[in-house]
């Protein structure tokens, strides 16, 4: 007998437009190799999501940007085609403030954790959180939020160069205008010029102390609150491999323990009346060794079949369990396991797996459910080489034959007057001695 209730079906929504988000893949496989149907609400024309033998269903997503009210009118469509209650599993933030937002509305055609509306939006928000980690005495790194371009500067000189700048509300970031969601700061003219930026970005633009990477310091925790905030399924682990190098996602992970990230974690979410998957991000300072909380997403993170206990629990199925009132399987952490994304880390996956103590997963090849894989390499060269040839493009018109060769522009980071470091504004001829 299943351990599943396989009458009730999943729906796995993301409006984000990444063809290559390995995450839903995850969900799909976990679910339907339990029996669950699985209906994904998200484009993937040019994923090879959409090739998954263990996809039932595949819905036309919101458009990008989409408000949500359309959002939740899009979930009552799906639902009215699937015509029975869906377990609801976000896996962008966008989704998981909206569905937070809509949680009301959208029962009883969908099972949802039971946790204020607003509490995603709280802690997805990267001000927010700040705010949070000071309340809860967290360590976080020491966040400005500036309110001029003006006041920015001067918080680039108070916090120390270089620094993190973020926009509070990453999903509102609008693709193809050349905004990051987080970029590396080097100098106090460049964060007031990121700031007058905010209005294109959607959201406030908040700088935060910058804490170096280095071996062993990048951290992640998955988990699952259940109806009684215990954190289910899950597990700390050590990126080794990131791209880009030093920052963003996880190309490489171990299952590693960690006490002291499992410790902030429960403690966190428990404090916080947290319900449901998350996915939080920590750095460890180099300096004092304590961890500090970089992000708390509030769905599950795109490595998260990393932890596959020996029951083969891991947070979404964690997530169905909870929902439909079944009990959870007790399984053992299989520590050393390792998570590898082929195509950010194609050498990584060359190893070979007996290497790995605790098993391995691929994001994208699997033994039962080959066509993704096989689907993967032929997207991914189409991928890279348009952006190759659209880099190529805006090179060519940035240089035109008639024009002679533009010299680099040099930045050169000039050091901070005392004065600046008490909150006095740069003066006009220190912005000067900035660049050339």
């Amino acid at each position: 007998m299943s351990l599943f209730d396989t009458r009730v079906p999943a729906v796995v929504l993301r409006i984000d437009r990444n063809p290559f988000h390995h995450g839903t893949l995850g969900a799909v496989r976990s679910l339907g190799r339990a029996g669950v149907d699985v209906h994904v609400v998200a484009d993937c024309a040019q994923s090879p999501v959409g090739a998954s033998r263990y996809l039932s269903g595949l819905h036309t997503p919101p458009p990008p940007g989409a408000s949500p009210a359309e959002i939740a009118a899009v979930l009552h469509r799906v639902a009215a085609r699937i015509a029975r209650p869906a377990v609801l599993i976000p896996m962008d933030d966008a989704c998981a403030v909206a569905v937070g937002r809509a949680r009301a509305e959208l029962a009883p055609a969908f099972l949802l954790p039971d946790q204020p509306g607003e509490l995603p939006a709280r802690v997805a928000d990267k001000a927010e959180l700040a705010g949070v980690c000071a309340s809860l005495d967290v360590p976080h790194p020491e966040t400005l939020v500036p309110d001029g371009a003006a006041e920015a500067a001067r918080a680039a000189w108070r916090l120390g160069l270089p620094l993190v700048a973020k926009w509070s509300r990453p999903w509102l970031v609008p693709s193809g205008g050349g905004l990051r969601s987080t970029v590396l700061v080097r100098s106090a003219r460049e964060a007031g010029e990121l700031f007058l930026r905010a209005e294109e970005a959607g959201s406030r633009l908040l700088l935060q102390a910058f804490l170096p990477p280095g071996a062993d310091r990048d951290w992640f925790f998955h988990g699952y609150a259940d109806r009684s905030g215990a954190v289910r399924a899950g597990g700390p682990g050590r990126k080794t491999r990131a791209r880009p190098r030093g920052a963003g996602l996880t190309a490489v992970g171990r299952w590693t323990p960690n006490p002291q990230v499992r410790a902030l974690a429960e403690r966190t979410t428990a404090e916080l009346g947290y319900r449901g998957v998350f996915d939080l991000d920590f750095r460890r300072c180099g300096t004092t060794g304590r961890y500090h909380l970089l992000d708390f997403n509030p769905r599950p993170g795109a490595q998260f079949r990393l932890f596959t206990d020996t029951a083969g629990l891991d947070v979404v199925r964690a997530l169905h369990l909870d929902l439909t009132h079944r009990p959870l399987p007790q399984g053992a952490p299989r520590w050393g396991r390792r998570f590898v994304v082929e195509n950010y880390a194609p050498l990584s996956a060359l190893r070979p797996e007996r290497e790995a103590q605790g098993g391995r997963e691929l994001a994208w090849h699997a033994r039962d459910d080959r066509a993704p894989g096989r689907a993967l390499w032929a997207l991914w060269g189409r991928h890279v080489g348009a952006r190759l040839r659209d880099r190529a493009h805006r090179g060519r018109d940035a240089r035109p034959d008639t024009a002679p060769p533009a010299r680099a522009r040099v930045v050169r980071q000039a050091s901070a007057p005392a004065t600046n470091r008490t909150g006095v504004p740069d003066r006009p001829d220190e912005d000067r001695a900035g660049s050339h």
